[in-house]
């Protein structure tokens, strides 16, 4: 997969929002990897804040639906994997000020 296609794939998972928390996905460290298979099928590999969380349907719905404007895309499976675990050291600088988390 080309750089600028996994660019834009990035791009459009950071308009998902968290719900309890207000941060996007990719600024909180939740998406471990996406990819695009030459059939047109996205994989997109992430995680939760915790174990069963009550919007793990509502944020993949989310998810989806923010890739579902890119035309390379026919296909979306969303995985959520719980190894390795989250942890605040996976959110960025952003998502850590936003939420008044020191560095």
């Amino acid at each position: 997969m080309e750089e600028a296609l996994k660019d834009n794939m990035i791009g459009a998972l950071e308009n998902v929002i968290d719900p309890e928390l207000g941060i996007d996905i990719v600024n909180l460290g939740l998406i471990y990897n996406v990819d695009l298979d030459d059939d047109g099928l996205c994989t997109v590999t992430m995680t939760l804040t915790a174990m069963g969380c009550p919007l793990a349907a509502h944020i993949e719905q989310d998810v989806k639906h923010a890739l579902s404007d890119i035309p390379e895309i026919k296909e979306i499976n969303v995985e959520i994997v719980w190894n390795p675990p989250w942890g605040k050291d996976k959110m960025s600088r952003y998502a850590k000020i936003a939420l008044g988390i020191p560095d």
